[in-house]
């Protein structure tokens, strides 16, 4: 079923983004850039090994991850996490742990769109793909 989110996934929207960021700690101009950036998520599977990228003009990160175990993750925001990500029916939902909190960033895919849907404590961010 992960194989549902293989492709090269383009942003066309977001709904409070910048709330979400907030939430995280991100000082002002970072979210101001953050807010403007439209990235492209390429996702491929490799045997067992899932590879998300996320590329934009103001940063790009990389992640390696096997199904349900836990990795070392650095965000775009450069905070230091344990993650974990697991398949829930047709949803790719990764958990990202640090400093006695939590937020969840979780994909899911409807034909060639995709919707990333970010919650940390009372604030829940959604952003839309489309698959080019």
């Amino acid at each position: 079923m992960a194989e549902a989110f293989v492709g090269t996934w383009k942003l066309k929207e977001s709904k409070h983004f910048d709330e979400y960021m907030a939430a995280l700690g991100v000082g002002f101009a970072v979210r101001h850039v953050g807010s403007m950036t439209k990235p492209t998520t390429i996702i491929s599977i490799d045997g067992d090994i899932i590879t998300v990228k996320t590329v934009s003009t103001f940063k790009s990160t990389e992640i390696q991850f096997k199904l349900g175990e836990e990795f070392d993750e650095t965000t775009a925001d450069d905070r230091k996490v344990k993650s974990v990500v697991t398949l829930e029916g047709n949803k790719l939902v990764h958990v990202q742990k640090w400093e006695g909190r939590e937020t969840s960033l979780v994909r899911e895919v409807d034909g060639n769109k995709l919707t990333l849907t970010l919650t940390l404590d009372q604030v829940v961010c959604t952003r839309f793909y489309v698959k080019e």
